[in-house]
């Protein structure tokens, strides 16, 4: 039984060590946690969304290059529409009178 708990002392010695940090490591992972917050919320303040809205005549309505789709809208009461190609709108009902596309892009301020 003494052999046992000799064994499993320093066992229990590691568990222990490897729950609790160096106050020094943390007041790092502190600080770089606070730095690279820091750096994202002034990278994202000089970002904005410029967004701006196509439509067209028939079934597709295409963004500007460099604009993305985030929503489609149909003519003639139609819901069915698809996304080509991260930029073009495609409403599917037959006989479709206009398409509209909002598209958005990231923008430098």
């Amino acid at each position: 039984m003494r052999a046992l708990c000799v064994l499993l002392l320093p066992v229990l010695g590691l568990l222990v060590a490897s729950k609790s940090s160096c106050p020094m490591d943390e007041a790092v992972d502190e600080k770089i946690q606070g730095s690279i917050s820091s750096l994202i919320f002034a990278a994202m303040q000089n970002i904005r969304l410029d967004c701006k809205t196509v439509t067209s005549r028939g079934n597709l309505a295409t963004c500007p290059a460099g604009h993305a789709v985030t929503g489609c809208t149909c003519g003639s009461a139609c819901g069915s529409w698809d996304v080509r190609a991260e930029t073009t709108c495609h409403c599917q009902c037959a006989g479709m009178d206009w398409t509209g596309a909002r598209c958005c892009r990231l923008q430098a301020a």
